[in-house]
């Protein structure tokens, strides 16, 4: 803040008494005529000039509890900033004075001579200070007011009458301003109430006993009611997706496919074994023909043939198991192709579903925060993402015993709705699509509607 902040232009100097107790008279008007103390102090350390002329003026207020106080007027400022390093100077120079035994009293501030004070005095201030306390009783308060030439007496006798009047309007206003909350919680209430005033309490009163339902809202999603689920059924990798999310399929069409390299080669190799295994087999009956010892090989020769063709057998359902096919008519549901190919898969791990798109569930996660009670078959509006303007209705099914956390981190309870009759025909409504669902609970009155969130609070922190 520009310390040297210009003032209004000065007034004519105030030589004869006469002119004196005039300006007093007009500063003491003006100072009256405030509505506030931080309009009292502009006056003080603007209008002061039409009493003496200065180049500056402070006006220093330490409440109590305050150690040092603060600047609360400049002259030529509107709004002076208490964090200015000239004014957070100047208040600690002005802290000192008055509890000095000298600050008591309208008098010269002294001007430091040595030190960091003499120093920024040099730079900010005038050399002569005059010091005008203001007794406001528990408050310490004070004028200060600068130029480069001495303060003569005639001036300095005016400026502590003119500082006596300052005292007393700010104290005036201070009082007023503690004052008018005490009195202000009369006039809330007229002493004979009015007609009009006693229906408005009524009516207002019936107002916060009006019975109404209670109402949550709600993330939903529909989801498929009873989907398929296409799992990978023995240890692979997946090697290439055949259809695209959301696309209908028929039953028997292929899903997926996993890589079928390694069951090949076992099968080729079960293949060779077999073979190997059924011409020592044919040996052995030849030779059975002419060598009766050679016949008790037979049964261990037509038990390795039998391993060997159950081997083949069993790699060959393998390979065909890695053709993954929809075992019903509906959609695919799953993310992206291009996040599968290439994945390795656990035995039983879902790959996708397959889904009716008409037979749809709505799945809603109830925060706890906001969990009501619900009756058996809860009425539920849906308003979609995609078509807020034309609500779907539903009816609740089951509601989980206990919260579980949800995507953002939180706890909610899953609520799982039927939809109305009519709804799963809609050609806009599918399964993928979310919105957000208002859960209708039981009746109750209004009060307890719009205070439930902060009695609940309340509660937590009473501990009842």
């Amino acid at each position: 803040m520009n310390a040297r902040a210009p003032l209004p232009p000065p007034g004519p100097p105030a030589a004869q008494p006469a002119a004196l107790l005039a300006a007093l008279a007009q500063l003491g008007q003006r100072a009256r005529a405030c509505t506030d103390v931080q309009a009292l102090g502009f006056v003080m350390v603007n209008d002061s000039h039409g009493l003496a002329t200065y180049r500056q003026a402070a006006l220093w207020l330490q409440e109590p509890g305050e150690r040092e106080g603060r600047i609360t007027a400049l002259s030529g400022l509107a709004v002076p900033d208490p964090h200015a390093p000239f004014n957070h100077w100047l208040a600690q120079l002005l802290a000192r004075h008055a509890a000095s035994p000298a600050g008591a009293t309208p008098g010269p501030l002294p001007k430091p001579e040595t030190g960091e004070d003499a120093a920024r005095w040099a730079e900010y201030l005038p050399a002569h200070a005059w010091w005008l306390p203001l007794p406001l009783g528990e408050a310490s308060a004070g004028l200060l007011l600068l130029r480069e030439e001495a303060w003569p007496a005639q001036e300095t006798t005016v400026l502590a009458l003119a500082a006596d009047l300052y005292a007393h309007a700010w104290r005036a206003l201070r009082h007023a301003a503690h004052a008018a909350p005490g009195r202000g919680w009369r006039q809330l209430w007229p002493q004979k109430p009015s007609r009009k005033l006693a229906l408005a309490a009524v009516a207002a009163l019936g107002l916060l006993l009006w019975p109404m339902r209670q109402s949550v809202m709600a993330p939903a999603e529909v989801v498929a009611r009873a989907p398929e689920a296409v799992r990978a059924p023995l240890q692979g990798v997946v090697d290439r997706i055949e259809v695209m999310p959301n696309q209908t399929v028929r039953k028997g069409q292929l899903l997926v496919a996993l890589d079928a390299r390694e069951l090949e080669g076992r099968i080729e190799s079960a293949r060779q074994t077999l073979a190997v295994a059924e011409a020592e087999l044919r040996r052995g009956q030849q030779q059975a023909l002419f060598d009766a010892r050679s016949k008790s090989d037979l049964a261990l020769l037509q038990g390795k043939r039998d391993q060997a063709a159950t081997d083949v057998d069993y790699y060959a359902q393998a390979l065909a198991r890695t053709q993954l096919h929809a075992e019903r008519d509906g959609v695919a549901l799953f993310d992206d192709p291009a996040d599968w190919i290439g994945k390795p898969v656990a035995l039983g791990e879902r790959i996708m579903m397959v889904a009716d798109p008409h037979d749809a569930e709505l799945e809603m996660q109830l925060p706890v925060a906001d969990a009501i009670a619900l009756p058996a078959q809860a009425q539920v509006r849906l308003f979609l993402n995609t078509a807020p303007a034309s609500p779907i209705s539903a009816s609740v099914l089951r509601v989980s015993y206990r919260a579980s956390p949800t995507a953002d981190g939180t706890l909610a309870y899953r609520v799982r709705a039927r939809l109305n009759e009519g709804a799963h025909t809609d050609e806009a409504l599918r399964v993928g699509l979310k919105g957000t669902a208002k859960l209708y609970g039981e009746r109750t009155v209004l009060a307890l509607y719009l205070l439930r969130r902060p009695l609940a609070t309340v509660r937590i922190w009473l501990g009842f």
